[in-house]
């Protein structure tokens, strides 16, 4: 059923929602999803919506998981579709394939900026921006009578355009006289900034229904990643509060609930809005939370009036999560306040990653591959590390030579990024530059590591997470990109020197790999002991992970290769380190050592 049908039809007491899902990068995690996705349709959601990989890159798990959600069981779908970067035909083939499955619901996205500079574009050169996929749509005799078409919209402006906002209005406005049936927001945390917005949406004569994005903060380092990667203004009440408890998941998870009842309180209060959006990350339990404190789980009556009267015990003010006395400033907050850009948490801190927690908190590129959320998106289901267009800081290489200085720009913070770190070297890395800077130079251009750590308090600024009085230790790993005979080496020292203590995963693009790690074994590099629970495992590295990350690094230098015409010296070059380069990443158990793998390696130190 068309989603605009479903919505006039749905009585007007009764508020709405949408749950949004990613298709999981391994086929036991997108098992598991169904799973999931199974029992949250017990809670009577409106429909659920399935993202859609930068440039069609998860086309046929994005098809199946919508197919099989409205076929096998029942619930109406909204199969997103990014429109640039797509190859001619694909657009067309998406449509028609989503139409075969009955599914009648798309929201049309711009999706990742098109590739390269005026003089090359490398794509279907009709898609450009989401309203050319509306137009599109709705000028199709095929396709416009079956579909109903939403948009996205940015109450807090544009990633790409923050600053005009008649412009961003503009926009939006010409999406839904192209056809457009309802709106859905990017996510966002001040509901004050939300409601003004909408009333300007309204007085520029924009009337179909807006669904605004929640997603409960799951952790304090995806949280920030999220804010990062669409640029969303953060009130700084809220950073001061998740100050003092932004080590300890669970804390800024009941944090996170407490502040979507609250958001979603304000924003459905004056009766325009009706029903909500729910940014999930494939998880369940905190979507599941909030429903259950506003009495809508299961589509119950509930008005938010009727919530405040019928509650037993009121709702507390969300400052009252925050019981632990605290001094210190909050960076963070004075960060965002600025504008400027937040550093993320190195893979794995806070992020709680084995099966048991599952519903917990977000499953990174480190954490078990068959959960559901491993390989957590963004919003509008990037596949993460993305190129995007060419950033001024990574010049235009056309060399080794000057990629190995990329590299080292970034370790030394003159670069803020590159396409495989999207943000600047933690603090955490901070501590072995010396190590990095020095393989870097040797040609092992690192993308990922961390020091030992040898049972330091849950509290220590630089290395600890998880509940206060626990202790925190991680071995030392690092990942970096190599010739075959650095690999060669490596593995020969490994054999004659390492002593059992040195365990690798390395492969390249033609899907050669190496390993001396026992199929089925699972290395555990980040853990922590803390009063009344059992041992958690917040970092694994195994070879399920590896091998799913090394197929999404070398789809970034095709990606970046493609911002440069064939023939070129910069596409050249970076065509043949994607042939001829390895991934690697090499692990040393010994953290009582803190300079053991350092020193392992340092016959690759230049």
């Amino acid at each position: 059923m068309k989603l605009s049908d479903k919505i006039a039809a749905h009585p007007a007491h009764r508020p709405f929602y949408t749950f949004e899902f990613f298709p999981p990068r391994t086929d036991q995690g997108f098992d598991n999803l169904l799973t999931r996705i199974s029992r949250l349709s017990n809670l009577d959601p409106i429909a659920i919506s399935v993202t859609w990989g930068a440039g069609g890159s998860t086309k046929d798990r994005s098809l199946d998981l919508a197919g099989i959600t409205q076929a096998d069981y029942g619930i109406d779908t909204i199969l997103h579709l990014t429109c640039t970067n797509m190859v001619p035909g694909l657009v067309d083939d998406a449509l028609r394939t989503a139409k075969a499955r009955g599914i009648q619901n798309i929201l049309a996205l711009r999706g990742d900026p098109p590739r390269g500079q005026e003089h090359w574009t490398p794509i279907d050169s009709r898609f450009s921006h989401g309203v050319d996929l509306v137009k599109y749509i709705r000028s199709s005799p095929e396709f416009s009578p079956h579909f109903c078409i939403g948009v996205a919209a940015y109450p807090e402006g544009h990633p790409d355009n923050q600053t005009d906002d008649d412009v961003n209005f503009d926009v939006l406005k010409e999406k839904v006289e192209a056809g457009a049936d309802f709106i859905v927001t990017q996510l966002f945390y001040d509901a004050d900034r939300f409601l003004h917005w909408l009333e300007r949406v309204r007085r520029e004569g924009i009337s179909v229904p807006i669904i605004p994005g929640v997603m409960p903060i799951p952790t304090y380092s995806s949280f920030l990643r999220v804010v990062n990667l669409c640029r969303i203004q953060v009130p700084p009440s809220i950073m001061i509060d998740l100050e003092p408890i932004r080590h300890d998941d669970q804390l800024v998870k009941e944090y996170g609930i407490r502040l979507a009842v609250d958001i979603i309180l304000k924003v459905t209060g004056n009766g325009d809005i009706r029903g909500v959006h729910f940014c999930t990350l494939n998880l369940e339990k905190s979507v599941q939370l909030v429903l259950e404190r506003l009495k809508w789980a299961g589509g119950s009556p509930t008005t938010r009036n009727k919530l405040i009267a019928d509650s037993p015990v009121p709702l507390p003010p969300i400052s009252e999560l925050v019981v632990t006395p605290t001094t210190a400033t909050s960076d963070a907050a004075a960060a965002l306040t600025s504008k400027t850009t937040v550093e993320i948490e190195p893979p794995g801190r806070g992020e709680i990653n084995n099966a048991a927690t599952w519903d917990d908190f977000p499953n990174g590129r480190f954490g078990d591959y068959k959960s559901p959320a491993f390989g957590a998106q963004d919003q509008w289901g990037g596949l993460g590390l993305s190129v995007h267009p060419v950033h001024p800081d990574w010049g235009n290489p056309a060399t080794a030579e000057e990629l190995t200085d990329l590299f080292l720009r970034h370790l030394d913070s003159k670069a803020a990024s590159t396409p495989f770190s999207s943000s600047p070297l933690s603090a955490e890395s901070q501590t072995i530059l010396h190590q990095l800077k020095a393989l870097t130079r040797g040609g092992l251009w690192t993308v990922c590591s961390q020091p030992a750590v040898d049972t330091l308090p849950s509290t220590d600024e630089n290395f600890g997470w998880g509940p206060r009085d626990g202790y925190v230790s991680q071995k030392a790993f690092i990942e970096f990109f190599c010739t075959e005979e650095v690999v060669d080496k490596i593995e020969k020292k490994i054999r004659l020197s390492g002593g059992g203590s040195v365990h690798y995963f390395a492969a390249n693009l033609q899907g050669d790999f190496r390993t001396n790690v026992p199929e089925d074994a699972r290395n555990a590099v980040t853990w922590g002991v803390f009063p009344g629970k059992e041992i958690v495992q917040t970092t694994i590295i195994e070879r399920e992970s590896f091998l799913t990350w090394k197929e999404e690094a070398f789809s970034i230098w095709t990606e970046w290769a493609s911002f440069y015409p064939p023939g070129s010296d910069q596409r050249t070059m970076l065509d043949e380190v994607r042939r001829t380069r390895w991934l690697m990443s090499v692990l040393h158990h010994n953290f009582k050592n803190p300079g053991a793998l350092w020193d392992f390696l340092v016959d690759f130190y230049s």
